[in-house]
């Protein structure tokens, strides 16, 4: 049901393993009810919000996973196996919780992920988890006495399950409905589509598959979007690439937004991506591939998120539309996480053609494992169920009782001229128009991402014999490689979906497509445009083939010059591209970066890109690479990490002689060195002594003159020294045990930022905060609950290594209770320099990117948005 299921959870990372056996009844009791509201903690901003627990219904109702409103403001709910389908009609607001009635509905159906009210009909989708195949079904009242009474299936679906068919919504033109699929699922022929069915891998280098086996027979398209007609007989294919999305909801301008899941199996390994808020917009991609094949969100043919979360399990989703709330939470997106017992609330403004957030927790439970959350128009409160896994299930109602006004707000639309462009290219999708190459040829080059990706997707849809010679002739770059790109994808469809009718690509068009990109000028493009030419390149060799040993030789000596660049995104794919080429100065150039990369993703990166070399080693440079794997056994990741670098060291010693592998026998047979996190962290700031115990007072005057002439790559050096990154994810980099980094420039001053190092137990965030459990014979434990089972707690007491847990007998728990002093450990600065601490606060501030740290006035104020919702930015 879940984009992350118990069988996965119990493998993951530790970390994530979090109160699955909480969920399950006290020993003794046959139902022990679900979480009482006054032990659901409210944060802070949250105060003035009063959560009731409705009803907790008994083990023969079920366990609830998804939830609708009937026209009457009544609601459905429906069990995850095969107890059925529930109507529920709540008291009114202020009204007794007993009150609450609920009727069994008497049809023969369950197991339903999705639920929604629309023409005059129940719509019903299955996941196959028990009896009940997967399908689209409608539900009727076919006698008009208010009970609904006949089903019908509309279609019968391929897969089922965790990874399988999730969310319906009703479409905001009235004549739809959408369908949410897992990347388990598939239509294997809708009647219409708005993604051009060219789909592939297209990955450059060999495919390196989930290293724990799960889910390796499925490839693209993934998880994927569709819009049907009510009667469920016309499919349109959306939007695809996802991983596991389970729900999706329409805002106020009628753009679709998701929460999918991430894979927790690949957590601090470069191909890993958070849980994250995506815009469903129409014709798009966002590249979910098995295993390391994940592209990364930068590249060209495929979409970013709009705003990543972290770790969790994404489930039902709502905005707080005809909620009695404040206009600041009637327009946020709400997004409970299964998983962690939490609820966030996302505020997204405009951001181009699209939008950007940030996001607040605002309420935590153990247990409050949350399925579907919903606004109840009639009422103007939030319901929200918990459940699946058979876990005890509970009906709980959110209303304000505060004081600020709730009428309904109106904000303004501060996107709306690029948004209009936006929907009016998408109109080219799915179909052939005659006007569609002029009209949006213009925005191949336009500077929102958005705009140029709906352009494309619209060139795409016409016939390539109407503007091959155009996309081949164009001269301004960032129009050419965008019309390369849709060329060299239309011209060489994936083997799943070509046609005996599909013309044969000219064999001609590489050197075609080669020459023309020869044309545009490296040097006059910026970062992001050389980032999408080598996109281009790599998507030229996996469409088009291999090239000619003449331009295999022209290319190297192009490209090799410049590797090594600037950022990290660069050499990524620099690396990718003159692997792939077998240049023969890869080898030492990659392994010098390897030495000097301050993050294991980086190093990984590197790694896997040259197990496929096979020019231009020596004896030496063999033997520093396979003595890199011996040093990685000190990294940690998720379940599939050390799975993940015997994959590559597999395939690097493939390419070995026979001679070599002997001569490298004693290399290839050594056993790991396994560091701790403090071990590594000492070893990275070799070289340095105590300096003094810096104080805010000291260091703020002299951030507050201004970071902007900073290093930044020494910056970047010290977050990994110090250990930053075993806990803070930071440009799509590091752990998750703190909050994400990469924002802070964003919303906070100096001040701030060394405030929280320095001072770290000033201000504990809700989100990350360390419990102190005493124990009947008056011990103490401090540290971050990971496991709470039946009979036994599992804590994290050292956050840089929180593979490692100590496991407390339930029985011999006295109290569990917030600790008041931060995780962090205090002093880590006092190894530094006082110029190295403002390089530090100059690459943090700058969210990774250089130039873009903050300096200015406003920068050096208070933080902006809501920040202490987000808790302290190092705890």
């Amino acid at each position: 049901m879940f984009p992350i299921d118990l069988r996965v959870m119990k493998q993951i990372f530790p970390l994530l393993l979090l109160a699955f056996s909480s969920f399950l009844p006290c020993t003794g009791a046959a139902d022990p009810g679900a979480t009482p509201a006054d032990q659901i903690k409210i944060t802070k901003e949250f105060k003035d919000f009063k959560v009731e627990l409705l009803y907790s219904p008994p083990k023969a109702q079920g366990s609830w996973v998804s939830m609708c409103v009937d026209p009457k403001g009544r609601l459905i709910v429906c069990d995850q196996y095969d107890l059925g389908l529930y109507r529920i009609t709540p008291p009114p607001v202020g009204g007794a919780a007993e009150a609450t009635k609920v009727e069994k509905i008497n049809v023969e159906l369950s197991g339903a992920q999705g639920l929604v009210w629309a023409f005059d009909s129940l719509y019903v989708l299955v996941s196959k988890n028990g009896k009940f195949d997967s399908g689209l079904y409608r539900v009727r009242d076919t006698d008009g006495d208010d009970q609904l009474d006949k089903v019908e299936l509309l279609r019968a679906l391929e897969g089922g399950g965790d990874h399988g068919w999730h969310g319906l919504l009703a479409g905001p033109d009235g004549k739809s409905i959408y369908v949410v699929a897992g990347n388990a699922t598939r239509v294997r022929k809708p009647e219409r589509s708005r993604v051009p069915l060219i789909w592939s891998e297209d990955h450059l280098l060999p495919r390196l598959p989930d290293a724990r086996g799960f889910m390796t027979d499925v490839l693209a398209p993934g998880g994927c979007f569709y819009r049907v007609d009510p009667d469920g007989k016309n499919w349109e294919l959306i939007s695809n690439g996802y991983r596991n999305p389970y729900d999706a909801a329409f805002n106020r301008y009628g753009d679709l937004l998701t929460f999918d899941a991430d894979m927790e199996y690949d957590m601090n390994t470069p191909w890993y991506r958070p849980t994250r808020v995506c815009l469903v917009s129409s014709g798009s991609e966002f590249g979910w591939r098995n295993g390391a094949g994940k592209w990364p969100a930068y590249y060209a043919d495929s979409l970013p998120a709009v705003l990543d979360i972290g770790p969790g399990s994404p489930v039902g989703m709502t905005f707080g539309y005809g909620a009695k709330f404040p206009a600041r939470y009637q327009e946020a997106l709400f997004l409970p996480d299964w998983s962690y017992g939490r609820m966030y609330a996302a505020h997204l403004t405009p951001d181009g053609a699209a939008y950007k957030g940030e996001f607040e927790l605002i309420m935590s439970g153990t247990p409050l494992p949350t399925t579907d959350i919903v606004v109840n128009p009639r009422d103007g409160a939030m319901y929200f169920v918990t459940g699946g896994w058979r876990i005890q299930t509970g009906l709980y109602r959110v209303t304000y009782t505060g004081k600020e006004s709730t009428a309904p707000s109106h904000p303004r639309d501060r996107g709306a001229k690029l948004r209009a462009l936006r929907l009016k290219l998408e109109k080219f999708h799915g179909q052939q128009d005659p006007q569609a190459v002029k009209t949006v040829w213009p925005y191949l080059g336009h500077a929102d991402r958005y705009i140029r990706f709906a352009a494309r997707v619209a060139l795409e849809w016409q016939n390539p014999s109407e503007w091959r010679e155009r996309a081949l002739q164009e001269t301004k770059a960032p129009s050419a490689l965008t019309a390369l790109l849709a060329l060299v994808r239309v011209s060489a469809r994936d083997q799943f979906h070509r046609q005996p009718t599909d013309p044969t690509p000219d064999p001609a068009l590489q050197g075609r497509v080669l020459a023309a990109l020869d044309r545009i000028e490296w040097r006059k493009l910026n970062e992001a445009q050389q980032v999408e030419m080598l996109r281009v390149y790599a998507v030229t060799f996996t469409r088009l083939g291999k090239p000619d040993e003449a331009s295999r030789e022209r290319l190297v000596a192009k490209f090799d010059p410049l590797f090594r660049a600037d950022t990290r995104e660069l050499n990524a794919e620099l690396c990718s591209l003159l692997a792939y080429l077998q240049s023969p100065s890869l080898a030492a150039k990659a392994l010098a970066l390897v030495d000097q990369a301050p993050t294991q993703e980086e190093q990984i990166e590197y790694i896997k890109a040259l197990r496929v070399v096979r020019a231009g080693w020596t004896p030496e440079l063999r033997e520093t690479y396979f003595k890199w794997f011996v040093k990685a056994g000190g990294y940690r990741g998720g379940a599939s990490f050390a799975g993940s670098l015997k994959l590559i060291k597999n395939d690097a010693i493939a390419t070995l002689t026979e001679a070599e592998q002997a001569q490298l026998k004693p290399v290839l047979e050594a056993q790991p060195v396994v560091q701790t996190p403090l071990q590594a962290m000492q070893a990275g700031l070799a070289g340095h002594s105590f300096v003094k115990e810096w104080t805010v007072a000291e260091l703020a005057p002299l951030a507050e003159r201004g970071l902007s002439k900073r290093g930044l790559e020494s910056g970047r050096k010290l977050f990994g020294a110090l250990g930053c990154f075993a806990c803070h994810r930071f440009a799509n980099e590091g752990g998750a045990v703190g909050p994400d980094l990469t924002g802070a420039g964003g919303r906070f001053s100096p001040r701030d930022l060394l405030e929280s190092i320095i001072e770290p137990s000033k201000t504990v965030s809700d989100l990350y905060a360390p419990v102190v459990i005493t124990q009947t014979d008056g011990e103490t434990l401090t540290g971050q609950i990971v496991y709470l089972g039946t009979d036994t707690v599992q804590v994290s007491t050292d956050m840089l290594n929180p593979s490692e847990s100590t496991k407390v007998e339930r029985n011999k728990i006295k109290s569990i209770e917030p600790s008041k002093v931060s995780p962090m450990p205090v002093g880590l600065l006092n190894q530094l320099q006082s110029d190295e601490i403002l390089d530090l606060l100059a690459y943090v501030l700058s969210g990774g990117k250089p130039g873009s740290q903050t300096a200015g006035p406003a920068a050096l104020g208070r933080p902006r948005g809501n920040a202490k919702s987000q808790g302290r930015v190092a705890k």
